[in-house]
């Protein structure tokens, strides 16, 4: 999932096809002049749009078409079938969208179509916002409201040094050595001039007077606010043993981080994963890519039993041990010296890289400080509004209400916290729709590709179809006879699926 893709094949549109040769309800592969397409007809309707996820280039035309949409088999991004616009993430840019002609019993592709015209903000729509917080939210927050023809005063501030970045390649193909950091950056620099985007890099929010509305910054700044973001993301857990704050002892969390552990491996020959965790196990594959020996502890008795259940824990654990890696469990690091990690049962693992990957808590202390509402996470309502009137929370720090259950749930997932960022910026524009995303997130181990939808804690039952030994499966966790999560391997069309099931559950 590297981004490359592959030459077009199939029919060429523009020359024209036979309507019977496009499926009803279905879509057909192709290109129009060299460019991968893809046509969907519905009765005598015929739609034209590019075939490759503007995300990570997956394959359209093996994705899932629901209403007037196509979903993207690889990681869930949508596309308007009618005007290639990316519905929602991961996918931040459209596809290209084509005129369709209708010849009698054939169609052909003609010009592209335009961009369609942006809205009118409302009236009453914020004369500025800020946005705390330059992670996966924050920006597609920022993107969204300029996209729903916000033109007022738009400032995005991160703690973090570097723009908006995909993180979780940090731990999977850029850790790995297989992509370049130049594919790392969410948008290119000149984007943000463009899209008028005030971004503040290296600067934390102090503070907010949600009384005069302003936040104040680390560099003595002060931004007045008409609506206000926290996309505040978490932090990982440290460590709390002697040496834990050793020059080669690392969490994984920003750009920074990954760097930083990749110049480590570029001379570390051994390296030890504290806890077994999706973060510290998509980086011990890397640094097993990379060549390094690497060994795992972890406090539990297999790899992601409390989130998978023992028969997917033991299959992860199966592939990660075929690839060289050595797991001790029921255990965690006492200490660590320069050149070794002490385990708590008194094992002694030498390494010369530590990456610690025990879990993560969110950043609530700017909410705290603000006196806004805080329960293991800064607390919203149905359309993430916080205590504070135009006061909005989206992301890994968010606590709001499950539309399943009601129940407040705090989900730590990537493109969760994209869809999240979305949904808080129409909220600022007036649009009062409640959130009722499925969390949804992909974990990669090798060659080996996990992809789960829904969100559960505990569950009564695990139904298993396939054969997880053969690694095509789905798993489906319930509660009360409901399904609650749905996890897949090597079937993407069902998690796709599952997660429009899900979806329509909760209208």
């Amino acid at each position: 999932m590297s981004g490359e893709t592959e030459a077009p094949t199939g029919p060429d549109f523009a020359a024209g096809v036979a309507l019977s040769e496009i499926p009803d309800g279905g879509l057909l592969a192709g290109h129009v002049g060299g460019e991968a397409a893809i046509l969907f007809r519905s009765g005598a309707d015929v739609l034209a749009i590019g075939a490759r996820c503007t995300h990570y280039g997956g394959p359209l035309a093996e994705g899932l078409v629901v209403g007037d949409t196509v979903r993207c088999p690889w990681h869930h991004a949508c596309f308007s079938l009618r005007t290639g616009e990316n519905v929602r993430p991961p996918a931040l840019d459209p596809v290209a969208a084509w005129r369709v002609v209708r010849e009698g019993d054939r169609v052909r592709v003609g010009e592209k179509l335009p961009s369609p015209a942006r809205p009118a903000a409302p009236k009453d729509a914020p004369d500025s916002i800020v946005i705390v917080g330059a992670g996966a939210a924050g920006l597609v927050a920022a993107k969204t409201l300029r996209r729903e023809g916000y033109a007022g005063t738009l400032t995005l501030v991160g703690a973090d040094p570097s723009d908006p970045v995909d993180r979780p390649n940090l731990s999977k193909d850029y850790l790995a050595g297989k992509a370049p950091e130049e594919w790392i950056p969410l948008r290119p620099p000149e984007s943000y001039a463009e899209n008028r985007i005030e971004r503040l890099t290296g600067v934390e929010a102090r503070s907010i007077d949600t009384g005069s509305r302003r936040v104040t910054l680390s560099d003595g700044r002060s931004l007045s606010y008409g609506a206000l973001l926290l996309a505040t993301g978490a932090e990982p857990v440290r460590l709390d043993v002697p040496g834990e704050r050793l020059p080669h002892v690392h969490t994984l969390r920003t750009l920074a981080d990954s760097r930083a552990i990749v110049e480590l491996a570029k001379t570390a020959k051994r390296a030890v994963v504290i806890g077994s965790s999706f973060i510290g196990l998509e980086t011990a594959a890397s640094l097993r890519e990379r060549g390094l020996e690497v060994h795992v502890a972890s406090k539990d008795a297999r790899p992601l039993e409390r989130i998978l259940g023992p028969e997917v824990g033991d299959l992860v654990r199966e592939i990660h041990e075929s690839h060289g890696v050595v797991f001790h469990f029921g255990t965690s690091a006492a200490s660590v010296d320069p050149n070794s990690v002490t385990l708590t049962d008194g094992t002694v693992v030498p390494a010369d890289l530590v990456v610690v990957g025990i879990g993560v808590r969110p950043r609530t202390a700017l909410a705290e400080k603000g006196r806004l509402r805080v329960d293991r996470g800064i607390v919203v309502d149905a359309f993430l509004e916080t205590s504070a009137r135009d006061v909005f929370a989206a992301g890994d720090s968010a606590r709001y209400p499950d539309p399943r259950t009601g129940e407040p749930i705090r989900v730590e997932h990537w493109v969760h916290a994209e869809r999240q960022g979305q949904a808080a910026a129409r909220h600022m524009m007036g649009r009062r729709e409640p959130y009722r995303g499925v969390p949804f997130f992909w974990s990669q181990h090798y060659d080996a590709v996990l992809n789960y939808v829904g969100h559960v804690e505990k569950w009564d039952a695990v139904e298993i179809d396939g054969a997880i030994a053969k690694r095509d499966f789905r798993v489906t966790y319930t509660v009360g006879g409901q399904a609650r999560a749905v996890l897949t391997m090597s079937r993407d069309k069902e998690s796709l699926e599952a997660e429009a099931r899900m979806e329509e559950a909760t209208r």
